[in-house]
């Protein structure tokens, strides 16, 4: 990484920064990053050469508007040379998605994609969803683009081919049929009512399915059929008959898929009120593996369809194979390069096209009608809730429409595993990636206006710190308690302590009977009041009073569960979890070990004479026991 900033004595304006690194700057291929003064990421680019595509940025006149305000705020210049431009584009688009600068267009979507997993490495393979890593063992179809499509392809498989979704501890220990087999979704392996060629064979047609072919296995399942009948034996016949019916039943449901195309995605963007959205289909095997749609942020102006849809794309598959063909709504700049970049990552061909006429064009226009319609919806809850947020500003008196709301709440059982969260609304709806959780370290057991503290306090004072100008985005306009009045003196005590008093503060009380929609609301220096149980407004804090309640409650029982799992080996020095597993197994539970004797540990297998020393004085210094 090359490093360039300009002399001390240089005035100090984004002009003078660029200008000054240019003698410094490479004619290679990379990556260069606009940073403000407080070193946050402006903007990320990728060029052929990056002295070149630096110097554009100097002739300030012939800029657009967003990109004018991007130089005049840049304070230094990092750059990233590589071997090729096409490798460029590929580090572009993950640091885009990494850092998320201001003035690029971003991708803000960090859900993980699911999977399809047949396991391989066991002799009746499980079909199964997945996230995450991938395993050796196992086979992978997909992507999907939501949960609910990957369930609906895992039932197919059920009814067609009759291979099992139990975990493989449940198989192990069965030893009658389950509901699944009583169904006719199942085949049960577990109880080997089918052999393990058989089985195999199932499995094989399952992923010849899942490769787009549907008509091979049709009719070689009909001529099984065919003979089956003939030789009399019309329970399997009927069986094959009902799986045939099943493929017939799937190749009917799917609304839209793809003839003569076995891999490919189809990407289409709509563009209205300074806002985006790019409706992906998957289409794997021919198959229609479901739709998702990606809502992107960037300057409201300047920003042409085409640039929008090109940043997308390296976006997008940042973190997911590219298939062999993308159908795109429309011609994006540099194509070549992109699909050379995405035929790295794939290592093999990746064609880009914008079809004009034929079932291509036909799908990619429905893509663009489901994009244009997503976005429409999206308006129009922004509109909803921009009015909502107007009459949270009526309501408490605040002097504009606020952004950011934080909500507090407490969870605890008799004092034990005691937690506070923060919740963030505001004019996106809930913004699930600023939540916080916090374990209560200090306050006394079961002091709820204690633990209001320690969680204000905790969060504002670092917030201080790390921001004392208070000049970053992240402050709120409201911040609301779920309590009464003792829980907005306590809050209210904290933020004075702070110097945060001009933060306003409500907190809200459930009614005498705990009824919704009877809630009082209290304010320092106003008397406490009510809304209408009809209140859209009251609807509003509601949802957010009970969101905070649903994420502190599950942070709580997560808690929870983990305290009750804990072992008391888990304390002992040098015991990880293989030692751990070696002890239990042995001695049967931690109970065990801890009044085993040293040469009892000793003799436990994995235990040498030193760690079987260490473990008993663990449990046994300064009790007077004797080994």
């Amino acid at each position: 990484m090359e490093f360039a900033e300009p002399p001390e004595a240089a005035p100090i304006s984004g002009l003078a920064v660029l200008e000054a690194a240019l003698p410094n700057l490479p004619l290679s291929p990379g990556v260069y990053r606009m940073l403000d003064g407080k070193g946050d990421v402006l903007y990320v680019g990728k060029a052929r050469a990056i002295r070149k595509r630096v110097t554009s940025y100097t002739q300030v006149a012939r800029l657009p508007e967003r990109l004018r305000r991007m130089v005049h705020e840049t304070r230094r210049i990092e750059v990233i040379t590589t071997a090729s431009e096409a490798e460029a584009l590929l580090l572009e688009a993950n640091l885009i998605k990494r850092l998320r600068p201001r003035y690029n267009i971003v991708l803000r979507d960090d859900k993980t994609y699911p999977w399809l997993m047949v396991t391989d490495d066991h002799p009746y393979p499980q079909i199964a969803k997945h996230r995450g890593e991938r395993r050796k063992g196992a086979s992978y179809y997909g992507p999907f683009a939501s949960v609910w499509a990957v369930n609906q392809t895992i039932t197919a498989l059920q009814r067609v081919f009759l291979l099992r979704t139990c975990r493989d501890t449940v198989f192990d220990t069965r030893d009658r049929p389950c509901l699944l087999h009583q169904i006719k979704r199942c085949s049960a392996p577990c109880v080997e009512r089918i052999s393990a060629e058989d089985y195999g064979a199932l499995v094989h047609e399952a992923k010849q399915f899942l490769a787009g072919e549907t008509p091979t296995i049709q009719k070689r399942l009909a001529a099984e059929m065919e003979a089956a009948a003939e030789r009399l034996e019309f329970e399997r016949a009927a069986s094959l008959r009902d799986r045939i019916r099943g493929l017939t039943h799937i190749q009917g449901t799917s609304r839209i898929n793809l003839e003569g195309v076995g891999d490919a995605d189809v990407v289409a963007l709509h563009m209205a009120a300074g806002q985006s959205c790019v409706q992906v289909f998957f289409f794997r095997g021919g198959r229609n593996n479901g739709n998702r749609p990606y809502f992107l942020t960037h300057s409201k102006s300047d920003i042409s369809p085409e640039e929008v849809l090109g940043s997308f794309l390296g976006q997008l598959y940042d973190d997911l194979p590219p298939p062999p063909l993308v159908l795109l709504s429309h011609d994006v700049p540099d194509a070549p390069l992109i699909a050379e970049a995405l035929a790295i990552k794939a290592s093999r061909k990746v064609e880009l096209h914008r079809p004009q006429r034929g079932e291509k064009r036909d799908i990619v226009a429905h893509a663009e009608i489901n994009a244009r319609e997503a976005l429409e919806r999206r308006l129009a809850e922004s509109t909803a809730q921009a009015a909502l947020l107007e009459g949270v500003q009526r309501l408490f008196d605040l002097p504009e429409r606020p952004e950011r709301i934080e909500v507090y709440d407490n969870s605890h059982i008799m004092g034990t595993n005691a937690y506070g969260a923060m919740i963030v609304g505001g004019p996106g709806g809930f913004a699930k990636s600023a939540y916080r959780k916090f374990a209560i370290k200090e306050a006394k057991p079961g002091d709820d206006f204690g633990m209001m503290r320690e969680v204000l306090e905790r969060r504002f004072g670092r917030a201080l710190k790390e921001d004392p100008a208070r000049t970053e985005p992240g402050w709120p306009d409201l911040v609301m308690i779920d309590g009464g009045v003792g829980q907005l003196s306590a809050v209210t005590e904290v933020m004075a302590t702070l110097g945060l008093e001009d933060i306003p503060l409500v907190a809200i009380a459930k009614g005498v009977d705990r009824d919704a929609g009877r809630e009082w609301f209290h304010m320092a220096g106003r008397e406490a009041f009510q809304l209408p149980p009809r209140d859209p407004v009251l609807y509003y804090l509601q949802r957010l009073r009970d969101e905070a309640h649903r994420f502190v409650i599950g942070t709580h029982r997560a808690g929870r569960a983990k305290s009750l799992t804990k072992s008391e080996l888990d304390d002992v020095p040098g015991v990880g979890p293989k030692v751990k597993r070696e002890l239990l197994n042995h001695f049967g539970s931690a109970r065990g070990v801890r009044q085993a004797s040293e040469t009892d540990l000793a003799n436990c297998p994995g235990i040498g004479p030193a760690l079987a020393r260490r473990i008993h004085e663990h449990f046994h210094l300064g009790t007077g026991q004797a080994t």
